[in-house]
């Protein structure tokens, strides 16, 4: 476990030599340290620190699944569609689960229609497999600005109570006193900016890997519209 070293002078020796002793603080008693108000703030943070793994990990599971090319399920469509065996295409797409199956069938079921209306059809799907693989990219995004305002509450709260703890003190002050106060005000901004940068690289990450998504989705549907286009 990671420790934190802190060098407190006990006694003094016939010279006036301070003798330094070595205590160790470990990084959960530093983080628990903070009182009720600072152990909020770090428990609110954990949480959230949770929920944006999650998040990261959850979408870049479905983004990646949803960047796979099929060429040999496009190379069929293509097949079919020269054949006019639409029935044919009509099940592949039904039976392939991924973005680029599910805009294709939209134009599929829509061959021998005008082509604005075929590429109107894709289109909206198009929206909406853009909407699922952006789902939960706003609470990531909520969670990379809410962190570290939340951390600056924990310094905040924290700041509060050392001055509290200086009034009541009567002039009486010592660093001891002081000492949850000052834990929580600097432990809480570290944990909140920590979270709040993790959270804002892992939404940009993400925001980046759907952009590839998309135009690779374009690119591929515009195929299909030549396909169409060029078996009128």
């Amino acid at each position: 476990m990671n420790t934190i070293l802190l060098q407190i002078p006990l006694s003094t020796d016939s010279l006036n030599t301070p003798v330094i002793t070595e205590k160790t603080l470990s990084i959960i008693d530093l983080i628990t340290s903070g009182g009720i108000g600072g152990n909020l703030v770090m428990g609110t943070l954990g949480l959230l620190s949770i929920f944006a793994i999650y998040i990261l990990i959850e979408r870049f599971s479905a983004i990646r699944k949803a960047s796979i090319e099929d060429d040999a399920f496009l190379k069929s469509i293509q097949n079919f569609v020269e054949a006019k065996d639409i029935e044919a295409a009509k099940t592949l797409c039904r039976n392939t689960d991924s973005p680029i199956s599910r805009m294709i069938e939209k134009g599929v079921n829509r061959i021998n229609k005008p082509m604005t209306d075929i590429s109107a059809a894709i289109e909206n799907q198009g929206k909406l497999e853009v909407f699922k693989m952006e789902n939960n990219l706003a609470n990531l995004a909520t969670i990379s600005g809410a962190a570290p305002m939340i951390g600056f509450l924990g310094t905040v709260i924290g700041m509060i109570v050392a001055f509290h703890e200086m009034a009541s003190a009567g002039g009486n002050i010592d660093v001891e006193m002081l000492s949850k106060g000052i834990y929580t005000a600097m432990t809480t901004t570290v944990a909140g900016l920590i979270v709040g940068i993790i959270a804002f690289i892992a939404y940009n990450y993400l925001v980046s890997k759907v952009d590839k998504v998309v135009f690779m989705l374009e690119a591929k549907t515009t195929e299909f519209l030549d396909l169409l286009h060029h078996n009128e």
